[in-house]
């Protein structure tokens, strides 16, 4: 069983698939001056080379490359924060480091 499809539930959604929508049974009772079917066909086409799936897409790559930058941009951050936290951490240390060696050779003297 083959169904044609209806207005409301078409047998396919995609435009060029469908057959063109005419009030009349068959093409020679259209009248005259009336557009053929591949008039209709061909703006179709025309009309459907703006809505590619890429096209459709390009927000979602946008907004992808958009939180990858961003990402990289807080990693960046964050290793700079650990960087100055150790640097820090490295002076604290070594002034440590200086305080036990005077009180070591305080000891040593006295």
């Amino acid at each position: 069983m083959t169904a044609t499809g209806t207005i409301d539930r078409p047998l396919t959604h995609d435009p060029l698939k469908q057959a063109p929508m005419s009030p009349y049974a068959t093409t020679s009772e259209q009248p005259h001056g009336s557009a053929t079917a591949d008039f209709i066909t061909t703006g179709a086409i025309t009309s459907r080379q703006n809505r590619t799936r890429e096209m459709q897409l390009i927000p979602e790559a946008l907004a992808r490359a958009h939180m990858d930058d961003r990402l990289r941009e807080v990693d960046a951050q964050r290793h700079a924060v650990r960087l100055v936290a150790a640097r820090r951490m490295q002076r604290k240390a070594e002034r440590v480091s200086m305080r036990a060696r005077r009180a070591l050779a305080m000891a040593v003297m006295h």
